[in-house]
């Protein structure tokens, strides 16, 4: 398989799928993905965890991939997520990007980001507005 198909097959078996049990068919064991959480890595692992907890809160997941760039080892996508929330169905779209280099066909470095401001905006977690009102410099507050 080229990279461009592991990656896409990726997010068709462990996010939109949900089936975490291949999460090793695509990252070696000591993979350490970077961005999705700040300050944080991601192993494989933890990976199990965040899908879990991704797929408790939405509804159906389908990942876009409209551009994939390959060089040697290493791709770079841009991905564009379609779901809802698991509480109402209303619909959800966000992006991210990711880079990840490639060994023996599986994931060994993978960088991620991920626009987590929108998405949460939609879950109602944050205000509507929220990036353009900290742009000027207020505040977001919960007291």
């Amino acid at each position: 398989m080229t990279k461009s198909e592991v990656l896409k097959e990726w997010y068709a078996q462990v996010w939109e799928q949900g089936n975490t049990d291949v999460i090793g068919q695509y990252f070696d064991p000591d993979t350490m993905a970077e961005g999705l959480i700040p300050e944080m890595q991601v192993g494989p692992d933890d990976f199990r965890d965040l899908v879990t907890a991704f797929r408790y809160i939405l509804g159906e997941i389908r990942v876009e991939l409209p551009k994939i760039i390959e060089d040697g080892d290493w791709l770079s996508a841009i991905l564009h997520v379609h779901t809802s929330r698991a509480d109402n169905g209303a619909p959800i779209e966000v992006s991210g990007q990711v880079m990840a280099r490639f060994r023996d066909g599986k994931m060994v470095e993978a960088y991620n980001q991920f626009d987590f401001i929108s998405f949460f905006e939609q879950l109602g977690q944050l205000p509507q507005d929220t990036l353009p009102v900290c742009m000027t410099g207020q505040r977001l507050d919960w007291a």
